[in-house]
């Protein structure tokens, strides 16, 4: 039994045409050089029709050439200078994301710019006359290089040449304006190294009670009081040695807490040696090594204050007399040789 009454039809290729019209390609006023453009012959009026309908692509073509004749005077329109606001203009944060209005916000921070200014004002109303501020910029002033050559200053003292610190003066009209920064300056004392070397001593004693298993939190507030109470001991043993001698000299207070911050290098090399259980006599023989040296840079360094007159670059008018200078000497050798007392307390954590 068939499926199929008939044969099914036959299958009709279509039979390829070509277009007897070439729609011009739309104008390119920045063709380059050496463009040849071809062209065909216009359509006939009664062939214009059946070309349209099997070729629909040609009208489209002539639109795009309307387009394209269009584009310059809309290029000359947008190209008017542009009135709205600048561009390095920065606009103002959208808050209304966090449920804060502008007003609000612009309110937040007058007030915060305002605490900022008052405590400000504050810290140099209340303590800038007892440490100017410019003072401790002053000595905050470093480099790595300077830390580095400090810190081998401070551990070897012994064959530097020379001690004296170097003035600044100014570009105008010559002047002493004082000292130069440390970091133009190996010789003038900072602050940043004993900052740190404080902070380091009192986590290196942290670390020791810890390792033998006798930490306490209270520690840190011990050591970090022991510390500072050495620091002030020294400096008010200085300070009133220098009353009683008649020494004084400008930015003095910073510059003897500095020179007295400087020890604690030495106490943290002989931590270091304890913390290593290189044996008692190792640890010993670094904590002599270290006082030595302290105490040689000490001496050196002290000496333009204890002795301003002695330094070339001071001019002074008082002159000392011969009992004056023996008594100062002693003073100076007085406080290199306390320096055993002072680190022997610090190294016992």
């Amino acid at each position: 039994m068939s499926y199929y009454t008939s044969s099914p039809p036959p299958l009709q290729h279509p039979v390829p045409t070509h277009p007897p019209y070439i729609p011009e390609p739309p104008s390119t006023p920045v063709s380059p050089q050496g463009y040849q453009r071809f062209t065909s012959s216009p359509p006939n009026s009664n062939t214009s029709n059946a070309n349209h309908q099997a070729y629909p692509y040609a009208s489209q073509a002539q639109q795009y050439q309307s387009f394209a004749s269009t584009q310059p005077q809309q290029l000359h329109h947008h190209s008017q200078p542009h009135h709205g606001p600048p561009l390095g203009s920065v606009p103002m944060p959208n808050y209304a994301g966090w449920g804060v209005d502008g007003a609000t916000a612009q309110l937040g921070m007058q007030l915060g710019q305002s605490a900022v200014a008052a405590g400000q004002e504050y810290v140099q109303k209340n303590f800038g006359g007892i440490v100017p501020v410019s003072l401790l910029k002053h000595h905050f002033n470093v480099s790595n290089t300077y830390v580095l050559h400090k810190l081998t200053l401070v551990l070897f003292p012994w064959r530097h040449r020379p001690w004296t610190r170097k003035i600044r003066r100014s570009e105008v009209n010559g002047q002493t304006e004082g000292w130069q920064p440390p970091r133009e300056d190996i010789n003038s004392p900072d602050l940043y190294i004993p900052t740190m070397a404080l902070v380091t001593y009192v986590l290196l004693a942290a670390l020791q009670s810890g390792l033998e298993s006798r930490f306490n939190p209270e520690i840190l507030g011990l050591a970090t009081s022991t510390a500072l109470a050495v620091v002030l001991l020294e400096f008010a043993f200085i300070k009133g040695g220098c009353y009683f001698l008649s020494i004084q000299g400008q930015g003095q207070v910073i510059d003897l807490v500095a020179y007295g911050g400087y020890k604690f290098v030495g106490i943290i090399i002989t931590l270091f040696a304890g913390l290593l259980n290189f044996g008692r006599a190792i640890y010993w023989i670094v904590f002599a090594y270290s006082f030595f040296a302290n105490a040689f840079f000490l001496l050196r360094s002290l000496r333009s204050v204890v002795l301003p007159d002695s330094t070339p670059s001071n001019v002074s008018t008082t002159t000392l007399t011969p009992g004056q200078r023996r008594m100062r000497i002693q003073f100076l050798l007085l406080i290199a040789v306390t320096q055993f007392v002072y680190m022997l307390i610090l190294v016992r954590v």
